[in-house]
């Protein structure tokens, strides 16, 4: 309104500067883009833009596009290393309330108390999780919590005259960011290597310790390990990095398999980050909104990141001579409330239970798939951790089967698949997290021995290994009515491999695409980028 106006212009005013009237404004005001500037084209003219008029148009275009979506809402998403898991609706709706979506990130302290209050029992809850002494929430995502672990330790040994370390080893089987993440803060990696069972080889790192011992900055590792198995002798890393006066960094990554269990900074960890949006129950996919908090001990509390000249905000961590990792005090704070609210409503005896049934869940599917997908790897007594890869790996010399054919088969069975070919080629590594039922994961389990009933009728010659069920997958609900069908297997055997799918059955909106080809050659088969406007 006009007098919303006139407030603005009395609070940009001067003292005593005379404010403008809206007579002057009468006869219009001369727009300030440049006349050569100035759109005269037409813009927004893709049909999404001016099709759908009405909410109810809206409406059915988003169910569209939701229908066309293999997501949790539809099955288990078995991604090992990710862990997809449920985010309960009571957990997501606080972040909607204005009190926690409106707030800035700067706003006056005494204008957060909120925040201040669930910033710092968060802090204290997950501080008690993984038994370290101090956590910043600020880091965006696990990834930069691996950056800011790694400051904080590069901070600490210059403080103690040590900055001439800066040797990081890392076992062969770590993720990908470990290495990136200590390139990234001008660390020297040196590659550590693995035993046959996946475990960190110990002998290699001693000597690797032995041979930086006057460089030795730090040693990155996962635990569990990356290949989904409790490593038996971490206490024995930890302490072995120590006496070469580095420090363990320990990928919380796979946190979701020791909450309640085992705590990284009672086992010898000097610095953990967490994923929020894994374990903690932040969506997660589509690129965020990540949290990935760092968690250190006592003497590395000081070298949290912070923001300088922030000392009067609640919610920045202790300040040391590290600088934000993030352009806001407390990152992602406004999805914090997910988290708070799943460890709130958990309590300890949750959370714990949680951890018990996602690494039974695990053991139950590596098991119950033993005699038709070997897991590749195991502990001594043959148990995994949370999550399991199971070894496809003899599947292409017996019937040319690969692991993207059995992903994409698992499509047709209404399965999002699970992770490809990490951290081995031709696997695929299987976590079901606690999330879901025993009717949910007997369903996936009897989709996968189905498929290998099918590889095993490639191997018998009763169907080529260029067509069948799988190479041809996933079928569309437009190949399966097509006029003519050249398979060696009928349209129901693509459409309806088990019996239950007649009921629930998930119609992929596209077939068979060459990855390789279309990671390698952008194309779009929507109206071009020159037609969006």
């Amino acid at each position: 309104t006009r007098a919303d106006i006139e407030l603005l212009w009395k609070i940009f005013a001067k003292d005593g500067q005379a404010l403008p009237t809206f007579d002057a404004f009468e006869k219009g005001v001369e727009p300030l883009i440049p006349a050569a500037l100035r759109r005269t084209s037409p813009y927004l003219t893709h049909p999404v833009f001016n099709t759908h008029h009405s909410e109810t148009g809206m409406l059915r275009y988003i169910r569209q596009l939701s229908d066309k979506d293999l997501a949790l809402d539809r099955s288990m998403i078995p991604l090992g290393s990710c862990t997809m898991k449920l985010n309960a609706t009571s957990e997501m709706i606080p972040i909607t309330w204005p009190e926690f979506a409106n707030m800035h990130p700067f706003a006056p302290a005494d204008q957060q108390q909120g925040y201040k209050e669930l910033d710092e029992q968060l802090r204290a809850w997950l501080c008690q999780a993984t038994g370290y002494a101090g956590i910043s929430l600020q880091p965006n995502a696990g990834s930069q919590g691996e950056y800011a672990g790694l400051l904080a330790i590069q901070a600490y040994h210059a403080a103690q005259g040590h900055a001439h370390r800066n040797i990081c080893l890392i076992p062969s089987s770590a993720h990908g960011t470990n290495p990136a993440s200590a390139q990234m803060v001008g660390m020297q990696v040196v590659v550590t290597k693995c035993d046959e069972n996946g475990n960190v080889d110990m002998a290699d790192l001693q000597a690797k310790c032995e041979q930086h011992s006057q460089n030795l900055a730090c040693v990155m590792i996962t635990y569990p390990s990356t290949h989904g198995v409790f490593e038996t002798q971490v206490k024995e890393l930890c302490a072995l990095v120590h006496r070469h006066g580095g420090r363990v960094y320990v990928d919380g990554a796979n946190m979701n398999a020791l909450v309640g269990v085992a705590a990284p900074g009672e086992f010898g960890g000097d610095v953990s980050h967490l994923n929020l949006h894994k374990t903690f129950c932040i969506p997660h996919g589509g690129g965020g909104p990540g949290v990935g908090p760092v968690c250190v001990v006592q003497d590395l509390v000081p070298y949290l990141p912070g923001l300088p000249g922030q000392g009067d905000q609640p919610q920045a961590p202790a300040q040391g001579k590290v600088g934000p990792v993030s352009a806001a005090p407390l990152g992602n704070a406004a999805v914090l409330p997910i988290s708070w609210m799943y460890i709130r409503m958990m309590g300890a005896v949750g959370l714990q239970a949680a951890t018990e049934a996602a690494i039974l869940s695990a053991n139950y599917i590596s098991a119950r798939l033993k005699d038709h997908y070997p897991t590749l790897y195991a502990s001594a007594n043959g148990h995994v951790a949370h999550e399991c890869i199971l070894d496809l790996r003899g599947l292409k010399d017996t019937s040319g089967v690969m692991a993207e054919d059995v992903a994409k088969r698992l499509i047709d069975y209404g399965f999002h698949a699970p992770t490809l070919s990490f951290p081995v080629p031709n696997t695929l590594m299987v976590e079901p997290t606690e999330s879901e039922t025993l009717f949910e994961i007997d369903r996936f389990i009897d989709a996968m021995i189905a498929i290998r009933g099918e590889i095993r009728q490639i191997e018998n010659g009763a169907m080529p290994q260029d067509n069948n069920p799988l190479k041809n997958a996933p079928h569309t609900a437009e190949n399966l009515l097509s006029g003519e069908w050249a398979r060696p297997y009928s349209r129901e055997a693509a459409a309806y491999p088990v019996a239950a799918l007649r009921q629930a059955k998930y119609w992929s909106p596209v077939g068979r695409v060459d990855n390789v080809y279309g990671d390698r050659n952008l194309f779009c088969s929507c109206l071009p980028v020159s037609e969006l406007g």
